[in-house]
């Protein structure tokens, strides 16, 4: 409580920013990229954080380069390539795409 916030880390500075957009008590929290760049113990933590409040009612837009914890954490799931929406469906559906297991999980 005592730290300057920009001597925190990437996944605290998430953190912090949730943890800012929360005290308005939102019925939707945007979230653009909490993932990025950061070590994968802090994206395990921000993946339950996300599931924590969707469990509690916040409905959560998702914008996320991360597509297994994306797909992990959505309902519904959109994948976008140079600015176009390419395909969408259910979030648990699209993990198991064969097309999108190769081209953005890493899967063969």
């Amino acid at each position: 409580m005592d730290q300057v916030s920009g001597t925190l880390s990437g996944g605290e500075q998430t953190m912090l920013a949730i943890a800012r957009a929360l005290c308005l008590e939102p019925s939707v929290l945007m979230l653009d990229e909490p993932t990025e760049g950061l070590m994968p113990s802090m994206i395990a933590a921000i993946r339950d954080v996300v599931l924590k409040l969707r469990e509690n009612g916040v409905a959560i837009l998702l914008v996320e380069q991360n597509a297994r914890a994306a797909l992990n954490a959505a309902d519904r799931a959109y994948v976008m390539e140079l600015g176009e929406i390419t395909m969408s469906g259910r979030a648990a559906d699209l993990a198991n795409d064969p097309q999108i297991e190769r081209s953005y999980l890493g899967l063969h």
